[in-house]
């Protein structure tokens, strides 16, 4: 945990990406640094999503007047952390726009809304469970558990897959208190539930209409027909009923 010794106020810092939907293509905006430590800064408010989920942070730039630094791979925590490449350029109470990189971000957003996909026909189908996932700009991979897995048929997962991304299935983010989360029938991926402090009474919930429902705080596009059709690419045996299930989009 990086402890600010340059610190402005001492209000709760804004995570408005929670807030945006749909996920892509973010303007740039304004904000304040309210702390600096080493190569990491604060911001009063931020639309950058922080890495976690299988989703890796947002990158961007970092303006003050005629003064401009990269953005490095954002960071999570109780206050996200942004790192800068030239943090010595930048004070505390410096008025900046930052804008993230917009290509990266909508692959990201696209990729994490095909994968609720794939991870829902998996279980509709097989009764998969997934058990992990990372995300990248050009494929993404799941981890798969099976009672059986010499049923897994990547075939049909992608066909399936494609299918769903052929209509133009509305994609939507709610906020539900955690007793409509917990006792939702449909309602997939819980089991983290506990780990989360009962303080939060609130979580984003995503649902791909008819396809999947689940707490998430990643970045989705807001229609099925805004993802590319995807490929498989590979299949690895990854431990007793384990599978990991790679794919990438077709160009």
């Amino acid at each position: 945990m990086v402890a600010f010794s340059k610190y402005l106020g001492d209000e709760l810092q804004k995570k408005l990406h929670m807030d945006h939907h749909p996920g892509t293509n973010p303007e740039p905006f304004k904000t304040i640094i309210t702390g600096l430590e080493g190569e990491y800064a604060l911001f009063q408010s931020t639309y950058c999503y922080p890495r976690g989920g299988g989703q890796p942070g947002d990158t961007g730039s970092l303006m003050a007047g005629d003064i401009e630094t990269q953005i490095g791979e954002v960071l999570p925590g109780e206050m996200i952390l942004h790192p800068l490449a030239e943090p010595e350029m930048f004070e505390v109470g410096d008025e900046v726009i930052c804008s993230i990189h917009q290509e990266r971000r909508n692959l990201h957003t696209q990729m994490h809304t095909a994968q609720h996909i794939v991870s829902a026909l998996a279980e509709d189908i097989w009764g998969a469970e997934t058990v992990g996932n990372q995300l990248s700009t050009d494929y993404s991979r799941v981890d798969l558990l099976f009672e059986d897995k010499t049923v897994f048929d990547t075939e049909e997962l992608v066909s399936e897959v494609n299918a769903i991304l052929n209509k133009q299935i509305p994609v939507h983010v709610h906020e539900w208190d955690r007793e409509e989360i917990s006792s939702h029938e449909q309602m997939r991926h819980t089991k983290f539930m506990h780990r989360i402090p009962k303080s939060i009474t609130n979580l984003r919930v995503v649902e791909v209409e008819g396809i999947d429902l689940c707490p998430c705080a990643g970045t989705h596009v807001d229609n099925t027909s805004k993802i590319p059709k995807i490929q498989f690419l590979a299949k690895k045996n990854k431990g007793k009923g384990r599978i990991r299930f790679s794919y990438s989009f077709v160009n």
